[in-house]
């Protein structure tokens, strides 16, 4: 899938230009599939079957010249989850130029909810008793997914990722759903919650990747009672929603939105360098001591410190569900520079040693 950045385009130009694809797709062993077009913002998302990018944008470049600003690879079945369809809406109507002219923006409203990891879940409280709590919490979010027309998108963690036309419609399905586990008792899976919106391709290489990324770092900051909302849902529903408190939204201010996403994208940059601390931490962020901590404290409720240890245990712990390394190796891959101490540092986060958690995945 890429993207063009084109302010002021409209949709009669888009068809036209994908006409101009669809004559020379064969040339480059392309397949110009569909597109989306949003006229307010100014972007277009092309989605293509080709052999490499250089081919989509050779294919561009020939056929009218617009060359992508940034082009992903993408798995169709996720497409056809986030925006329902890989192929033209079979609503358009034909032009007597023979042009098929819609607008069709790809802007989503995406629910992201997460829950503790199950294998430490089944450590805790056992096979079945996980088995019962998962599977109740499963099909609770499914059927207010599917009262407020949300669309269940797949992924590899665990939790749902769900996607939104309607903004309204998404606020509603996720105070439906928190009532729905709180009634239920589900206080034992860790569940948390949060609503973004955006556009499928940005800086991540994943679709809807940012979006679904700074879901993820509310949820990491949000009570259980609460609902994680980003300003880009906040300004699409009624404030009525907000000056009641018991709805118990979590919104933050942009300038405090900008400094989530950056403590956390900073982690992500450097987690697996052991000479990254909290000084180094400091000076990417441009903060002093006191600043970054006054901060992190206020946002998270953990100190620097604390915060880049247990980021780096998380990531130690993705590492291992998806290959079985020794301690050692898992140790120094995560930032840590002693095994003993990651061994500490896991068993106290956790409760259980690495090797046993490393048991009960494989």
């Amino acid at each position: 899938m890429d993207l063009h950045i084109l302010p002021g385009v409209k949709a009669k130009d888009v068809a036209e230009a994908h006409k101009k694809d669809l004559v020379v797709q064969d040339e480059h062993g392309c397949k110009a599939m569909t597109y989306w077009i949003d006229e307010k913002r100014g972007n277009v998302f092309c989605l293509i079957e080709a052999p490499s990018k250089e081919a989509v944008e050779e294919m561009h470049g020939k056929a009218h010249g617009l060359v992508p600003n940034r082009i992903v690879e993408v798995d169709p079945m996720l497409v056809e989850s986030f925006l329902g369809r890989i192929s033209d809406p079979e609503e358009a109507e034909t032009t007597e130029e023979g042009l098929k002219v819609f607008s069709d923006p790809s802007f989503r409203i995406l629910l992201v909810t997460t829950i503790d990891d199950p294998v430490l879940m089944q450590h805790r409280l056992g096979t079945e008793k996980t088995k019962e709590l998962l599977g109740l919490h499963n099909d609770i979010i499914r059927n207010e997914l599917a009262s407020y027309g949300g669309v269940e998108v797949e992924h590899e963690k665990p939790g749902f990722i769900a996607s939104f036309l309607s903004a309204g419609k998404a606020v509603s399905c996720a105070l439906a759903i928190r009532e729905a586990i709180a009634t239920a008792g589900l206080d034992e899976v860790g569940f948390r919650m949060a609503l973004n919106a955006g556009e499928p391709v940005t800086k991540n290489e994943k679709l809807f990747g940012d979006t679904v990324q700074f879901a993820e770092q509310i949820c990491s900051i949000a009570m259980s009672s609460q609902i994680g909302i980003a300003s880009a849902v906040k300004e699409l529903v009624s404030k009525d929603y907000f000056q009641n408190k018991e709805n118990g939204f979590l919104n933050l201010s942009p300038r405090d939105e900008t400094l989530l996403g950056s403590l956390f994208n900073k982690l992500e940059e450097n987690w697996q360098d052991p000479d990254f601390n909290v000084t180094d931490y400091c000076l990417t962020m441009a903060m002093s001591k006191s600043q970054l901590y006054r901060k992190t404290i206020a946002l998270s409720g953990l100190s620097p410190n604390v915060l880049l240890k247990e980021f780096r245990l998380e990531k130690a712990k993705e590492r291992m569900k998806k290959q079985r390394d020794n301690i050692s190796q898992i140790t120094f891959d995560s930032g840590f520079t002693s095994p003993s101490y990651f061994t500490k540092c896991f068993k106290k986060k956790f409760g259980l040693l690495p090797m046993v958690y490393l048991d009960l995945l494989h």
